[in-house]
């Protein structure tokens, strides 16, 4: 898969990644948005979503952005995460992911959003921008 040049959306909004404690219930804030993701696990419960709707006193990790990997995508695929996730780690770009039925998203910081399309554009990645509003 290594090979395959892949096509990326720059979603537009700006996104957090919010640690709720694992009792709490989900917060109406949370899915207000156009992408929204909510986890659930014995420690805690993440979310991640729009900036503009969580309340300042929330724990919460500001200033992402997310890249769709336009798929859909067949899950016996192997290696699709590491042929953005490689080039993205040798850049020294952090990531974020989150996984669909269908496809990936790789949140990266916005201060380093265009360092990530120029790491996956050298490596022959289509990277594009979406308005959804």
């Amino acid at each position: 898969m290594n090979s395959v040049a892949l096509t990326l959306s720059v979603l537009p909004d700006r996104l957090v990644v919010c640690r709720l404690n694992a009792s709490d219930p989900i917060p109406a804030w949370a899915s207000v948005a156009a992408f929204f993701s909510i986890t659930r696990t014995a420690d805690e419960l993440s979310v991640v979503c729009s900036e503009a709707r969580v309340p300042a006193e929330t724990v919460c990790e500001r200033g992402w952005r997310a890249l769709k990997l336009d798929g859909p995508f067949d899950l016996a695929l192997v290696g699709i995460l590491a042929t953005i996730a490689t080039p993205l780690a040798e850049a020294g770009v952090s990531i974020f992911t989150i996984a669909t039925y269908d496809t990936d998203y790789i949140l990266v910081r916005e201060t380093q959003l265009s360092q990530a399309i120029n790491a996956l554009s050298a490596q022959g990645h289509n990277v594009q921008t979406v308005d959804w509003h």
